[in-house]
């Protein structure tokens, strides 16, 4: 039968696609490797260089503009007082605003007492003391000081140039200094305090603590047992007084005796400065205020003693705090209102960028929140040195 010419049905034809192979899956991304970074493309950006500079750029120009300030006030006092005055600027801050024209100014005294300067510059606390009663004693409004003093005290020369210091400014100018000890005023923080005309202190102000000491190490036994043994020419048997590197066999007893003798000169001196001040406050006060007591220096013995003792004796005159310094120092400057004033360096941003561009201190500082002093060998101190 031939089939040729005859129609095969729609519906009977395979449908399409049949009898091929499936299409194939689009393959999965492989996975990325463990630790691989993922790398973002950069993008365009710049702002954070923008950002920094713009804040360069308000530094500098506020920079600009103190230093300008301060060259306005340097050309005002050239024609004032003749000449630029030395020292750090300091710059009036008001503490208390009370509306009169007569002042009080006060001046702080912190932390260990010496002469010198810093590793990085700056002023001791013995000029900036002077600076500041320097700038009370020309303002004609201040009429007193109130001295804060927190201290342990410190070397022995610089302790005396404060002594001095004060003791000038109330004879030359007749404004009263009043002393507010602080939480410690000892030693050397009590030396500075002596020749003020009142001294107020809190019943648990640490002060006292009168005495000399001087401090030193003996490492020859060590050096003995490293086998380092050292070689010393002199001219003369005391020249290396006070050496470490001695056998306590070679120390002299007429080195120990002149060595004694020094320290009790100067606590001879210590006492005189304390009597001598007391003596004096007691004469500007017309009698009020404490006397010392008949055997104060039963406890000149290198103790501490609390405020409320210390009242005791005679070697403070009110217990009290910066409140009652305050309202003592309107009291004795015939006040019955006065404003507060303080003295203190102005913010500068040179000496900002200057103090950040240093890098020569490489030393590594723990800080293990106690600022223990460093002790110069061969030097006098009149410190108070707890436990370290």
């Amino acid at each position: 039968m031939d089939n040729e010419g005859t129609s095969v049905p729609a519906s009977a034809a395979p449908p399409p696609g049949a009898g091929a192979p499936p299409p194939l899956a689009p393959a999965a991304p492989p996975p990325p490797l463990l630790g691989a970074a993922s790398v973002q493309p950069a993008k365009p950006g710049g702002r954070g260089w923008k950002i920094l500079a713009i804040v360069l750029l308000v530094l500098l120009g506020l920079s600009s503009l103190s230093n300008l300030r301060h060259w306005f006030f340097d050309f005002a006092s050239l024609g004032v007082h003749g000449g630029r005055q030395a020292g750090p600027r300091l710059e009036e801050v008001v503490l208390e605003d009370t509306g009169a024209e007569a002042k009080l100014a006060v001046i702080d005294l912190q932390g260990i007492i010496y002469d010198g300067l810093f590793e990085g510059g700056g002023h001791s606390p013995v000029e900036m003391l002077a600076y500041q009663l320097k700038r009370a004693e020309e303002d004609k409004s201040v009429r007193g000081v109130v001295l804060r003093v927190n201290s342990p005290g410190g070397e022995v020369l610089a302790s005396d140039e404060i002594y001095r210091t004060i003791e000038e400014f109330q004879t030359k100018t007749g404004k009263p200094v009043v002393a507010s000890m602080g939480s410690l005023a000892a030693s050397g923080g009590y030396y500075v305090s002596a020749p003020c005309q009142w001294i107020v202190a809190n019943e648990l102000t640490i002060t006292g603590s009168i005495g000399v000491i001087m401090h030193g190490y003996n490492y020859r036994g060590l050096m003995n047992k490293i086998g380092l043994r050292p070689e010393v020419f002199k001219s003369g048997k005391f020249k290396d007084m006070l050496s470490g590197e001695k056998l306590e066999s070679e120390t002299l007893p007429e080195e120990r005796q002149m060595v004694q003798a020094l320290i009790d000169e100067t606590f001879g001196r210590f006492k005189e400065v304390v009597a001598k001040g007391r003596q004096q406050a007691n004469d500007r006060n017309k009698g009020s205020g404490r006397k010392l007591a008949g055997n104060w220096q039963e406890f000149a013995d290198g103790r501490v003693l609390s405020g409320k003792q210390a009242f005791e004796l005679g070697m403070v005159d009110e217990l009290g705090n910066f409140k009652t310094a305050v309202a003592r120092a309107r009291q004795l400057a015939h006040l019955t209102k006065a404003n507060l004033v303080h003295y203190q360096q102005p913010l500068d941003f040179s000496n900002l960028f200057r103090l950040l561009g240093q890098g020569e201190s490489r030393a590594l500082k723990l800080d293990l929140g106690v600022d223990w002093p460093r002790l110069q060998a061969g030097h006098l101190y009149f410190l108070f040195l707890p436990a370290q």
